[in-house]
């Protein structure tokens, strides 16, 4: 579970009754497909003809430049998911984290999720005994991509979310 309880109003839309701007919830997604695309090649190694998390990816994108709609960018984040179910270790790990970017379009929150799977995926690929010390330069690559705009909220909600996220955001 990556979501919290209790929705926080920092990552819904103003016209939703939250804090979050269209500009910042763009920036959230975009964000999201970074960390996701940065693990992908742990997917597409275990499954190379299988375009599911990849197409994710992309219409995450293609939501913030307004070519896909919200519902087509969650269903491609859906069927990233449903790639992931029959793998184990890193290539489950990033087929994850490409579905949490495609579905950060419909929840903002599911950003955190996108961030979290990639690492969980970095952990997972690395040699024995390396995962924490990969997994903790995963997190410190992801917060160098952090645009400033949305970088303190990320960082506040990695804080507050880190014990339901695997403890991964320690770094």
């Amino acid at each position: 579970m990556i979501l919290p309880a209790v929705r926080d109003p920092c990552f819904v839309t103003i016209r939703r009754g939250g804090t979050l701007t269209d500009a910042d919830h763009h920036l959230l997604a975009l964000w999201a497909a970074t960390c996701a695309e940065h693990v992908l090649p742990l997917f597409e190694s275990a499954r190379p003809s299988d375009p599911r998390p990849r197409h994710a990816i992309e219409q995450a994108r293609g939501w913030v430049r307004g070519e896909v709609r919200m519902m087509e960018a969650r269903a491609a984040g859906g069927h990233a998911m449903g790639a992931a179910r029959d793998l184990r270790g890193a290539a489950r790990h990033a087929a994850y984290a490409a579905g949490q970017a495609g579905a950060v379009a419909h929840v903002a929150a599911h950003e955190l999720g996108a961030a979290a799977y990639a690492i969980k995926a970095v952990r997972a690929a690395a040699p024995a005994g390396e995962g924490e010390t990969a997994g903790r330069l995963e997190c410190r690559w992801q917060r160098d991509r952090l645009p400033e705009a949305i970088r303190e909220l990320v960082l506040d909600d990695q804080r507050l979310r880190n014990d339901i996220c695997w403890s991964v955001f320690d770094c």
